[in-house]
């Protein structure tokens, strides 16, 4: 199936001349006593009737003399400190068939406009199944070159919700590999897929996750430079945990919690979504990716706990728990990257409960061994509306990891501060000297919402590009 569908909703403002575009206003409360100045007596006051108060999301159609909708309200709420591209997504479904612009207030970017009608725009693969398109399709944003930008980073963040809303049987590890090769070789990023022998010595805890699987385990590496990049460009590491599907093991997880675990390859999918982009806008440094694709089954072949296990890093692992095994599959893309002395190391992955329980699905968590750096992915994510809240790695809590019989558990012998400790597992493998970023993202939305609908999210994808815009004083190819 093709995961790299154009973003066909938007059009290019020079490629419309002479043709009908309907405008839409986008309005907050404040604003609808002067109502009449954009849409004339006659239309403020049959908004006035029909009830809108320009409440978020809220969409009117105002007709005009021959029945014929060219001027649409779209209420954006009160005003926000930071951005909400998501107010946008309502439109797609919204707007009749043909050319639209959107007239916002000033302290909105056009480019957040561009991004949400995108996002409201997208539909999760058919699978097979007989889908007929909404009554609405059709409607398409006119755009300028940085909406359309905007709209290469919704295609990114798409791609991920494909790739998470994937069922398991369409989506295991070799699977999401091809896609990963799919999404970036045609863009010359040198991809390989690392399997069997090689895989087992290479990354043998990760190895040892998959192994009880009929659907082998492999990592994906690849590696890009910038067009500008020479060879003293920052090295930018991403490392994401793609766990195709999550039984939990030999500790096997009860029905209920089993429901969603095709989702657990979301960092992964994040991760991608971010690499892509970083090629796509041209970024002038170097990059490098690892993926672990694995599925965490029961066979005869499956980790037991109890089990001990040498990682790539030399340190041995002692498996308390079978369903804690995303951590044993970064522990050894970690080590991996920093070997290669990176200037940013991030990772993601759909890590563990306690940050959900902490912080809700919409608010990954954030752990940075460097306070600047952990600052500067607070702010960004603020900044575009992809927020994230950062845990200590409180270091009175490693001795809960300790082992009588390895230098490590993969579980905490404690009840509490279960994302916190997962961190600290992590940090065991990550070199002192290597800043690193570690988000325990949800990367699914439970409801549907403006902009957001149902199913796989990348939460934490444009928080940690905007970050490292920041970090590394660098802009992409639209803003140079």
């Amino acid at each position: 199936m093709n995961m790299l569908e154009s973003q066909d909703c938007l059009v290019l403002a020079e490629d419309v001349a002479g043709q009908a575009v309907g405008v839409v206003h986008a309005i907050r409360p404040a604003a609808l006593d002067h109502l009449a100045d954009l849409v004339g007596e006659a239309g403020a006051r049959f908004a006035s009737l029909s009830g809108f108060a320009a409440r978020y999301g809220q969409v009117q159609l105002l007709p005009g003399a021959d029945g014929h909708v060219a001027t649409v309200l779209l209420g954006v709420g009160e005003e926000k400190d930071g951005a909400d591209p998501f107010v946008f997504g309502v439109l797609p479904d919204s707007l009749p068939p043909g050319l639209w612009r959107v007239s916002a207030p000033a302290d909105v970017d056009a480019a957040d406009i561009a991004l949400g009608f995108c996002l409201g725009a997208y539909r999760m693969p058919a699978f097979g199944r007989d889908v007929e398109p909404p009554a609405t399709a059709g409607a398409r944003l006119v755009v300028d070159t940085a909406g359309l930008a905007a709209g290469e980073m919704a295609q990114c963040m798409n791609l991920a919700r494909s790739l998470i809303n994937t069922p398991p049987n369409l989506m295991g590890p070799d699977d999401l590999a091809t896609a990963a090769a799919a999404a970036l070789g045609p863009l010359d990023v040198q991809v390989q897929v690392i399997r069997g022998t090689r895989l087992e010595k290479e990354f043998p805890t990760l190895f040892h996750v998959g192994n009880g699987s009929e659907r082998a385990p492999c990592v994906v590496e690849a590696r890009w430079r910038g067009s500008t990049a020479t060879d003293e460009a920052p090295l930018i590491s991403l490392a994401g945990k793609g766990v195709c599907f999550d039984t939990g093991g030999y500790d096997i997880k009860p029905a209920s919690s089993m429901l969603r675990m095709k989702k657990d390859m979301g960092g992964a999918a994040i991760m991608l979504a971010l690499a892509r982009l970083i090629v796509l806008r041209d970024l002038p440094v170097r990059l490098e990716l690892r993926l672990g694709c694995v599925e965490n089954s029961v066979s005869g072949r499956a980790m037991r706990p109890s089990d001990v296990v040498v990682t790539r890093s030399g340190l041995t692992v002692e498996i308390g728990n079978t369903d804690a095994e995303g951590r044993l599959v970064l522990c050894d893309l970690l080590h991996a990257a920093c070997e290669h002395q990176p200037d940013l190391l991030v990772d993601a992955a759909t890590l563990t409960g306690a940050a959900r329980v902490a912080l809700g699905p919409d608010v990954p968590a954030l752990f940075a061994n460097d306070d600047d750096v952990g600052a500067a992915f607070v702010t960004a994510g603020h900044a575009c509306g992809d927020p994230l809240w950062r845990l200590p790695l409180w270091p009175g809590y490693r001795k809960w990891l300790s082992s009588p019989v390895a230098d490590l558990n993969n579980i905490s012998s404690k009840p509490m501060a279960g994302a916190i400790t997962a961190a600290l597992f992590l940090e065991n493998f990550v070199s002192t000297d290597v800043r690193w970023v570690h988000i325990d993202t949800y990367g699914w939305n439970d409801t549907s919402r403006p902009g957001r609908p149902e199913g796989g999210e990348s939460l934490g994808s444009r928080a940690a590009y905007e970050g490292i815009l920041r970090i590394f004083n660098v802009g992409d190819r639209m803003h140079r």
